[in-house]
């Protein structure tokens, strides 16, 4: 058995209600390698994931686990099997201590009674090898959504599975960390762990893997060890890594006349922000980086309160004092933290309309199923979602889940649209749509605010950048000096690249 695949998949099929996800898939795992799963959105990875943890059942085909057929219909079997899996939303409870994430369900006990000091033992190597340093005991919720990823990783490894599933396992993480997790994979198929790594970052597990499979509509269009890759090959898997922007934002038509509606922002402070003020026009967007812009959105929605400053918005009126207000007055707000602006186990229909039903001071705001339909109808065929409105939005890959968010926004019809790292953990293909749309409601009139630590999504989307250096506005980038480069030094220290360079000149001097 020893040479022999640890997993063999073959003609395996699933459908919700009229959509096809996975179409006669087929796909080898060899012992002890790395192999990656590369598509777009909505090609099938998390669905293919979800079959092998137990979460979805196929509707047919043939799986082989360490050489023999296995029935892996919940995620108690494949845990048996010795399936580990990190699912896009790992399941994780941030009212809990961190601790008890780790061990949900498999707490070591002594004497009868769970004992804390044998998980803290059990656990206190891996989370350094992770370079997660944080109180194990403080709540889960404390900790920041890349640090609660490395959580969902460190509890999979725990269990040290034979196969490990990743599913987009770094999106959620910064360079540092993503190196430090790839470090830690490397290290576990020295020691003889399988791993399929379904990937949104193309370069990440091109660079990570062993074997390589390209899925498409559900199916394998190729499957080949990384170094056996002909430059055909490496050509059709660019297709999917092809220029995110292929035409500049300044390009677009812009429905906004010349007495553009405006945000004007005097001396505001709250959270980590201080004294800022800016302008943010209608047709245009307005890309933020650095530390205190999330805080800035925060304050621009009603999630903050502010200590200090003035806000004036185009309907004339200050900062909103609550979400449901924000969105009464056509603001809206999109994250990239889904679990904030989703409910999976609620049809995508009832997802679309809870928050025009919800926020608007008009008509009926009883929940109607025949208009929620109708609504989901127009949305999904105008922002292209292969699946059916009384589909669960949980269904959906990660690239479409999100375009229910931003179809949701839409139908209050937004004059303000704040956004917060969007297109987060989402494929290339899924990330290309998803800036199209954004073009689109700034082409239409709107004033769009964007913070994003992808420095290149700005430089590419953005007609002027702000850059925030510990709390305060450090300066801004537009037009020619529109250079990811010279926007990370103005973010580190708060001063364009010439008045540093000027700087250090003189203190030689």
């Amino acid at each position: 058995m020893s040479d022999s695949p640890i997993l063999f998949m073959r003609n395996v099929a699933r459908r919700f209600g009229g959509t096809v996800v996975l179409d006669d898939m087929s796909l080898v795992v060899e012992r002890g390698s790395i192999h990656a799963l590369v598509g777009e959105s909505g090609a099938g990875k998390s669905t293919l994931t979800k079959v092998l943890a137990g979460i979805v059942r196929p509707d047919r085909g043939i799986i082989e686990f360490d050489g023999k057929t296995a029935t892996i219909d919940s995620p108690n079997a494949a845990r048996k099997l010795g399936i580990g899996v990190v699912l896009q939303q790992p399941g994780l409870f941030p009212e809990r201590p961190v601790l008890a994430n780790l061990f949900v369900n498999r707490e070591p006990l002594h004497n009868g009674l769970i004992s804390r000091r044998e998980m803290e033992a059990r656990s206190r190597e891996l989370l350094r090898q992770l370079g997660l340093d944080v109180d194990v005991h403080a709540p889960l919720g404390d900790l920041g959504p890349g640090e609660r990823q490395l959580v969902a990783i460190a509890r999979a490894l725990l269990e040290n599975p034979r196969l490990l599933l990743l599913d987009d396992p770094n999106s959620a993480l910064d360079q540092r960390r993503s190196e430090r997790l790839f470090a830690v994979l490397r290290g576990l198929k020295a020691r003889g762990m399988s791993m399929l790594y379904a990937s949104n970052r193309l370069g990440d597990a091109l660079a990570i893997a062993d074997q390589l499979t390209v899925i498409r509509n559900g199916r394998d269009v190729l499957s080949k060890a990384r170094q056996e890759l002909t430059a055909s090959e490496e050509a059709m898997i660019g297709q999917l890594r092809q220029s995110l922007f292929p035409l500049p934002f300044r390009t677009l038509p812009t429905l906004a006349g010349t007495l553009r509606p405006q945000i004007t922002v005097e001396g505001l402070g709250g959270g980590s922000l201080f004294g800022v003020s800016l302008t943010a026009r209608a047709g245009e967007i307005l890309g933020l980086a650095g530390s205190g812009a999330q805080d800035l959105l925060a304050l621009l929605f009603g999630l903050r309160k502010p200590r200090q400053g003035l806000v004036r918005f185009p309907d004339g009126d200050g900062l909103p004092r609550t979400q449901t207000e924000a969105a009464r007055r056509n603001i809206c707000m999109i994250s990239g933290e889904r679990g904030n602006g989703l409910m999976p186990d609620k049809s995508i229909a009832f997802n679309m309309v809870n928050v025009v039903v919800g926020a608007r001071d008009w008509g009926s705001r009883w929940y109607s199923p025949k208009a929620a339909r109708g609504r989901a109808t127009r949305q999904i065929e105008a922002l292209r979602i292969r699946s059916a409105p009384e589909m669960p939005a949980g269904s959906l890959s990660v690239g479409c889940q999100q375009k229910v968010i931003i179809a949701k926004w839409l139908e209050i019809g937004p004059q303000v649209v704040l956004l917060d790292e969007p297109a987060r953990g989402i494929d290339i293909g899924g990330k290309q749509e998803i800036y199209a749309l954004i073009r689109q409601m700034a082409a239409s009139g709107c004033i769009v605010l964007l913070h994003s630590n992808e420095l290149s999504e700005l430089t590419g989307l953005c007609d002027r950048i702000l850059a925030f250096h510990q709390g305060r506005l450090g300066g801004e980038i537009a037009g020619d000096d529109m250079d990811a480069g010279k926007l990370l030094k103005l973010i580190i220290s708060g001063k364009p690249a010439d008045e540093n360079r000027r700087s250090n000149r003189e203190s030689v001097a």
